[in-house]
């Protein structure tokens, strides 16, 4: 899609909200409104073609067939896709029968939404849109709403069209659409100081994981591929990855068939990813809502890729009591066998602090690996990290256990430092990490760090955090360093300020360690003497009127009589010294 068409679209959709929305909702909550409106639109342009299909299919169930439920796999026929609507309404014809009675236009647009078939229904209870609508209808704006959705000036079919002042409007591919969602989400959530990057990965940081994973066993794809994101957002990673495959390994027999797998907490972002892949023609059931970490989706199913940017920085503490019981670790995805330092196998702990969970989803992902017996090339990891998966966590500790269980089964091909400031929601330093349990023989036993941190180009308008990105060649050359394998030393410019890429290969055992308590006897000596023992005579805050009584009655003192016969005595002479008692 071209961008210039892409972003017109955008903008003409988010300036629905100011347009009919300002009275009815304030600011932050436009997004409540305007996201499952675009799914809906797109959903019902979809539906058009054949809608008169679906209805002779609901007509021969219902009359001919005299069934009391629908069956939903004729309706998906006729429809052309993996969801339906059996009402007679579509948006327009909601549009064109509203009268002026807002209560009427509500009531058909409820029948309109109770006719979409149960995996569509599901996304709209994940959008509450019931809800919105009961409102929108209340402060008379539904009709002004679905009038801007079906503007001649905005193209959300996959069909050309042309706007009422005759130039033509692309198309709007499923690609196209997904891009739409992600950039609305992006601009949602910056208009509301919200953390995008929860939800949106740059475009060109997805392509340098494609690549990654894809392009060193490009001509050792199967014909059918797995790819799993378990914190999947609005699926940015799951239709790049699957793009991906089609424009560039496509075979002489059709396309390979890729299936997505993927969990998302957020049940509005879920929403958007589910109502992605039915777009898409990908099966929805596969993307599941709610924690990753809490409930095991896909227990027993294994994948041969996986992508993912997990929340980093994140407490898992809510989810705690589901993974341990105490102190002991109840999930069998975060136990890991390791050997002592006799060689001794053990269960060990592998669980990071509560206060942050992303080595968890790398953890659910070393779970899922395919094993090379079953698909010819294992299974591949690129998941996204900051500095603390690399760096917190004492040896024996859940952190460390789980970096040694990946370097001693010789899972960790690489670690990609990237540039500061390319993710929307933060400017920290961010790390891509590789993975795989199939790798090439020249590469067993190593673990290559690569520095691409001074590898981008500043934007010309800071999006978020974001000030820079991936230009194509950037990608080009960081990949060749990957695929080489080999050390590459920082180069210089003519004024000695470091440029380009640096790359470092080491051996596992470069960086394994052990935390080693030494324990020696508890050697003391002591003499005593009186001189020595002189000085614990006194209090060290009342030392000067302690000396005095000493120094003037001597061990005498020390007996109550001669206390109490000295008593004001000893008070005088502190007076005189200025000392408080």
């Amino acid at each position: 899609m071209d961008h210039s068409v892409h972003n017109k679209l955008v903008s003409f959709i988010w300036s629905i909200a100011d347009d009919c929305l300002r009275d009815v909702y304030v600011r932050g909550k436009y997004r409540d409104v305007i996201l499952p409106m675009v799914v809906l639109r797109r959903l019902d342009t979809l539906l058009e073609p054949t809608k008169d299909a679906v209805l002779e299919e609901v007509r021969y169930q219902q009359v001919e067939m005299e069934l009391t439920e629908f069956d939903d796999e004729p309706l998906k026929e006729a429809s052309g896709y993996v969801f339906y609507n059996t009402s007679k309404w579509t948006l327009r014809s909601l549009y064109t029968a509203a009268s002026n009675n807002p209560e009427i236009l509500f009531a058909n647009f409820e029948e309109y939404l109770e006719g979409f078939s149960a995996n569509v229904k599901e996304i709209i209870q994940c959008f509450n849109l019931y809800a919105q609508i009961r409102h929108m209808s209340h402060k008379n704006v539904l009709l002004d709403v679905v009038e801007k959705f079906l503007s001649r000036y905005i193209n959300l079919t996959p069909q050309d069209a042309v706007d009422p002042d005759g130039y033509r409007l692309p198309a709007l591919t499923n690609l196209g659409m997904g891009y739409v969602f992600e950039e609305l989400i992006r601009k949602f959530n910056e208009d509301n100081n919200e953390e995008a990057g929860e939800h949106f990965t740059p475009r060109e940081v997805i392509e340098l994981m494609t690549h990654f994973v894809f392009d060193t066993i490009q001509d050792k794809l199967p014909l059918t591929i797995t790819v799993y994101d378990p914190a999947c957002g609005s699926g940015g990673m799951l239709t790049e990855a699957q793009n991906f495959i089609e424009e560039r390994y496509a075979v002489e027999n059709g396309n390979r068939d890729v299936i997505l797998y993927g969990k998302e907490i957020n049940d509005e972002t879920y929403a958007i990813c589910k109502s992605d892949m039915m777009i898409k023609g990908n099966n929805p059931e596969n993307i599941r809502v709610g924690s990753t970490l809490t409930t095991d989706e896909f227990v027993g199913t294994k994948f041969d890729f996986m992508l993912s940017n997990p929340p980093y920085g994140k407490s898992w503490a809510s989810e705690q009591k589901y993974i341990k019981d105490g102190s002991d670790v109840v999930d069998p995805r975060f136990i890991v066998k390791l050997k002592d330092y006799w060689g001794n196998e053990e269960s060990c702990d592998a669980t990071p602090r509560s206060s942050d969970g992303q080595l968890l989803f790398l953890m659910e992902m070393v779970n899922k690996m395919k094993s090379p017996e079953h698909n010819g090339i294992g299974g591949r990891i690129a998941s996204v990290h900051n500095g603390s998966s690399l760096f917190t966590g004492d040896a024996g500790g859940g952190e460390s256990n789980i970096r040694r269980y990946i370097i001693e089964n010789d899972l960790l091909n690489a670690i990609v430092q990237l540039p500061n400031n390319l993710f929307y929601n933060t400017g920290i330093t961010t790390y891509i990490w590789l993975l795989s349990n199939n790798k090439p023989q020249q590469r067993k036993g190593k673990v290559q760090l690569i520095d691409a941190s001074l590898m981008f180009r500043k934007l010309r308008k800071n999006l978020g955090n974001k000030n820079c990105e991936f230009a194509p060649e950037h990608i080009a050359e960081i990949m060749q360093t990957y695929l080489a394998g080999q050390d590459v030393e920082r180069q210089l410019d003519a004024q000695n300020d470091p440029i380009g890429i640096a790359s470092k290969v080491f051996d596992n055992q470069d960086f394994g360690y052990y935390k080693v308590n030494i324990e020696r006897p508890d050697r003391r000596s002591a003499q005593f003497s009186a001189e020595r023992l002189q000085g614990l005579r006194f209090d060290k805050s009342l030392s000067e009127p302690m000396e005095y009584m000493y120094s003037t009655y001597g061990d005498d003192i020390y007996t109550e009589a001669k206390l109490d016969a000295v008593k004001k005595e000893v008070l005088a002479w502190c007076e005189d010294q200025e000392i408080t008692l």
